[in-house]
């Protein structure tokens, strides 16, 4: 494991993308548990690689949720509700990661779902160019349903402890404290654990940052 400044980081994670060569859109998923940095290391890739004149395409499994009303059918805390629940993974290789893979006509939907009316979003069509990145973040990416969808696998590590006081800083405009640790250890939690079980998901990544320092991530590359 190597210790780097978070722009070394970047620019290793970029080099790894620019070392991928396939005959269509690279799809770069970022895993990892919720309030982890994915989102973030996934947004400043996203400017490195534009920065460099790649053209990115920039989707999150947050814009593949199930209405609400669909998402909670065995309670709002559940773990396993959670995992198995709340995304549409079918959804997800229909309209975005199997386009962008081999033999697809690079025609995508960045989005199924509308955060801010809870329905079911139908944004236009787009159409990728041969050498775009797909730069994706969300939780239980390497789930079976879509181990085999990435050509480039990341997962940011952190301490879930940790992630539980990172949630109350993020959520304390619109959550009491009390209702954040809630939601994290009896579902976000012990569905990450339940994820770690049953997939092992960082045997099947190609790089893990470790992101406890996010300032000073760890670079761990696996080998398969």
């Amino acid at each position: 494991m190597d210790q780097g400044t978070r722009d070394e980081v970047l620019s290793r994670l970029a080099e790894a993308v620019g070392s991928i060569t396939v005959a269509h859109p690279t799809r770069v998923a970022i895993d990892g548990p919720p309030a982890a940095g994915k989102t973030t290391l996934a947004d400043e890739l996203a400017a490195v690689l534009r920065d460099q004149g790649r053209d990115v395409i920039r989707a999150t499994i947050d814009d593949f949720l199930f209405p609400r009303a669909r998402r909670y059918p065995r309670g709002e805390y559940s773990a396993e509700g959670c995992y198995f629940d709340t995304h549409d993974h079918d959804a997800l290789n229909r309209v975005l990661l199997d386009p962008l893979g081999p033999g697809g006509d690079r025609n995508y939907r960045h989005a199924v779902y509308d955060h801010t009316e809870d329905t079911v979003s139908s944004p236009p069509t787009a159409t990728a160019a041969p050498d775009a990145v797909l730069v994706f973040d969300g939780v239980f990416l390497m789930r079976p349903e879509l181990i085999d969808r990435w050509d480039l696998r990341v997962f940011v590590s952190t301490a879930l402890e940790k992630t539980v006081d990172r949630a109350v800083i993020r959520e304390s405009r619109v959550s009491s404290r009390a209702e954040v640790e809630r939601r994290w250890r009896e579902r976000y939690i012990p569905a990450q654990q339940l994820y770690f079980t049953t997939v092992r998901p960082t045997d099947h990544v190609d790089i893990i940052v470790h992101n406890d320092e996010p300032q000073e991530p760890v670079w761990e590359t696996r080998t398969h």
